[in-house]
């Protein structure tokens, strides 16, 4: 195995693992808040029991999380030298207030945690508001740093090196607000609907059960809501990788030729050796229009470009359409659900519906999986796009291997234990009747 290939599979590994636990800790503690601060203005016990409840799962991930993102932290160093020299003085404002935005979420969590009867209520519940906001915070920093990488911006290269640095143009490149809005969205509804459809499962089992009912209530409501705004900022995100990124966007829609009238396409198998895409489903001058509201716009194609600077069409074409259809799938099923609460004054609980969202639990993440590989496949062969190339980026150190199979058993174990203590509390969740 190359040095390239093992860095760039350790790095996959990491970030496969650890967007679950960074999209937990974005939208988990919305659940957690929305949760006390219903028992704050009811004061039914149910919700006062669900607040806890999901305070311990953010517990639990939190602290997960926190482990896989600092062997993230050091991988960058350990794998990427030489981009961390390069990019660290250009980007590096986000990636230390992350840091700071990381700590005042773990303050804030301890107190959630351990202020139960020790704070005043109102005061404890902005403690968990604190949580929400600074978990999304984390999030969106992060997020500024990869858009940098996908639109570089706020420096000029002299003797190769990056100078006359502005770290507020570079934090604010011209791709952080539609990845930031996107991104923070997916999360939302990947942990909504995966929390929906473990409760719903639950009342699936006992329909009578007040706090699976509030919880299921709650998580398909916050994850609907998102998953329903998620083609929007996707379109956004669509537009702007036309104009700033349209190898990447030739990639992700599988469009080999310069084209005036470009069709959209579902499905379809890239074939790189004969650079077409075969068996698609073709609608006319759907692309062109989509990407600029122009139907007879011209979208650049792939061959415009040698091959040495394509990415990998096939995964990169193919991820594009899980998350589209993950994405779509989660708009049916909320808008469906918001009909039926409408047409019928009431929770959407029939025993049909209720399945239906049970199923569609890991659609979020399977739509956040494909999208971050869109993200990072798609810029490829680039770490810093048309700046740096990922070979150039990778450390010399041999032996990578050895790393590889220790993070993997890391990561097996930590996803063992989170999976054995959040069934825990799941099976364990109490009993409230109606």
């Amino acid at each position: 195995m190359s040095n390239l290939l093992a860095a760039r599979l350790l790095m996959a590994l990491s970030l496969i693992f650890h967007i679950l636990f960074a999209c937990a800790g974005m939208a988990m503690p919305l659940l957690m808040v929305i949760a006390e601060g219903l028992w704050l203005k009811t004061r039914r016990e149910e919700y006062l029991v669900l607040a806890k409840q999901w305070a311990k799962g953010v517990a639990v991930l939190f602290a997960v999380g926190a482990v896989s993102g600092t062997v993230l932290s050091f991988e960058l160093g350990l794998l990427w030298p030489r981009f961390m020299a390069f990019a660290g003085p250009v980007i590096g404002m986000p990636f230390s207030l992350e840091g700071f935005a990381f700590f005042l979420e773990a303050i804030f969590l301890g107190i959630y945690l351990y202020g139960w009867k020790r704070v005043p209520a109102r005061a404890h519940w902005l403690s968990g508001v604190g949580v929400s906001v600074f978990g999304a915070m984390s999030g969106v920093l992060v997020v500024t740093a990869n858009a940098w990488m996908n639109s570089p911006e706020g420096f000029e290269i002299l003797n190769g090196e990056a100078a006359n640095i502005s770290p507020f143009a570079a934090m604010f490149n011209s791709a952080a607000l539609t990845e930031c809005l996107h991104s923070t969205l997916s999360a939302f509804a990947a942990i909504g609907f995966a929390a929906a459809a473990i409760h719903a499962y639950m009342l699936l089992k006992d329909r009578a059960n007040l706090f699976h009912r509030r919880a299921y209530a709650i998580a398909l409501a916050v994850g609907g809501a998102a998953a329903l705004l998620m083609p929007l900022t996707g379109d956004l995100s669509a537009k702007h990788l036309a104009r700033r990124q349209p190898v990447k966007f030739a990639a992700m829609e599988g469009q080999w030729e310069t084209q005036k009238g470009a069709p959209l396409r579902l499905g379809g198998w890239p074939d790189e050796k004969r650079e077409e895409t075969r068996y698609a489903l073709e609608i006319p001058y759907g692309l062109s229009f989509l990407a600029t509201l122009n139907p007879h716009a011209e979208i650049k194609g792939l061959k415009e470009v040698p091959p040495e600077d394509r990415p990998p069409v096939g995964l990169v074409h193919l991820a594009f359409q899980a998350m589209v259809a993950a994405g779509f799938a989660m708009m049916a099923v909320a808008l469906l659900g918001g009909g039926l609460a409408w047409k019928r004054r009431r929770l959407p609980d029939a025993r049909w519906y209720l399945w239906l969202v049970t199923l569609s639990g890991p659609l979020g993440f399977i739509a956040v999986e494909a999208g971050w590989t869109v993200t990072e496949v798609g810029r490829q062969p680039w770490t810093i796009s048309k700046i740096m190339r990922t070979s150039e980026a990778v450390t010399p150190m041999p032996w990578l291997v050895a790393p590889f199979v220790v993070f993997t058993f890391l990561y097996l174990f930590l996803a063992v234990l989170v999976v054995v203590l959040l069934r825990r509390q799941v099976i364990q969740s109490p009993n409230v009747p109606a």
